[in-house]
């Protein structure tokens, strides 16, 4: 990796003031579980690293009447300890559990999920966040087994983010460190689909910091993500569900697809079928049918489809504690 410097400041303000207003300029540190392998890669080369770890205020989970917020700072591992997460977010635990690596739970964080580069192989192997060579796609006509069957283009990679999906489901709002102020993003406004190689896919600026992730309570939640192995490796598809309901029947829902879109991808068409309905194994299997309505698949990914289907209906059946 090429040299840089060092920063390890102690307050949000004085972090703000280590970055630029270009993303080599400065890069923050969390877990580093993306940040290094990319340096190492020379996908990133920052200047200056900005280690994050000693802003106390990043750290932890809080309650505040009908919302939680975790700190951006916050690890898998203290995730899945927290007492309050565990009986009402649900979706965020499983979520997390997917992450089967002890070590990756134990350093990485829940802003660095949020915040971490795609996985997709032309964007790693250097060929730009599109995968574009002379003006045209590598993607369309090349190795797409694991890109987006949502969203058209031309971003074809999957967001990475494993919580992505249950926040946007969730509608949590992220709170963001500027220069100046402090500002809020919905989740579902956070995640962007680029349409060209110079854009991020996130809604954060290279002089920016995610401080806290801020999730209303009071739904019935969970996740379900279908995957090719146990061992350390991003889903194939998921599904996050989160449930308004007056006994056993839904009032409202939000159905939220990962890693079949550049963004965690809203299915509206399968939210709207749930409306009044009592989850039972022919409604959550009609709501997975309907979550896929519209997907395009590329050469080599159509598998997605039915594993998306999958995903929605045993999300369903796992809130609805049919399945476990």
């Amino acid at each position: 990796m090429e040299q840089f410097g060092y920063a390890s400041p102690k307050t949000v303000k004085e972090a703000l003031a280590l970055l630029g207003s270009d993303w080599n300029d400065a890069a923050l540190l969390a877990g580093g579980t993306d940040l290094i392998s990319m340096m190492k890669e020379y996908l990133a080369t920052p200047k200056t690293v900005v280690n994050l770890k000693g802003i106390k205020k990043l750290h932890g989970i809080t309650e505040h009447g009908t919302e939680v917020r975790i700190g951006a700072t916050t690890t898998l591992d203290d995730l899945v300890s927290n007492a309050t997460i565990r009986s009402q977010f649900p979706s965020l635990i499983q979520a997390a559990m997917g992450v089967t690596s002890p070590q990756i739970r134990n350093m990485g964080t829940v802003g660095g999920d949020l915040c971490q580069r795609p996985r997709c192989w032309y964007f790693r192997g250097g060929m730009g966040l599109l995968g574009v060579k002379d003006g045209k796609s590598l993607i369309l006509d090349g190795e797409n087994r694991y890109h987006a069957i949502f969203g058209g283009g031309p971003a074809y990679f999957v967001s990475a983010s494993s919580f992505g999906p249950a926040l946007v489901a969730l509608d949590a709002k992220i709170l963001i460190a500027t220069p100046t102020t402090t500002r809020t993003v919905k989740a579902s406004e956070f995640f962007v689909s680029p349409k060209d190689g110079n854009t991020r896919e996130i809604a954060l600026a290279p002089n920016e910091i995610v401080t806290e992730i801020e999730i209303p309570r009071g739904t019935t939640n969970a996740t379900y993500e279908v995957r090719h192995k146990e061992g350390l490796d991003w889903p194939l598809a998921t599904a996050s569900v989160a449930l308004k309901m007056s006994g056993k029947t839904i009032n409202s829902a939000s159905v939220v697809l990962g890693h079949v879109a550049p963004t965690p991808w809203n299915a509206e068409a399968a939210a709207q079928m749930l409306a009044g309905k009592t989850i039972n194994e022919s409604v959550a299997e009609a709501a997975g049918a309907a979550a896929v309505k519209g997907a395009t698949p590329l050469s080599q990914n159509d598998y997605k489809v039915q594993l998306t289907k999958v995903a929605v209906k045993r999300a369903l059946l796992t809130a609805a504690g049919l399945l476990t």
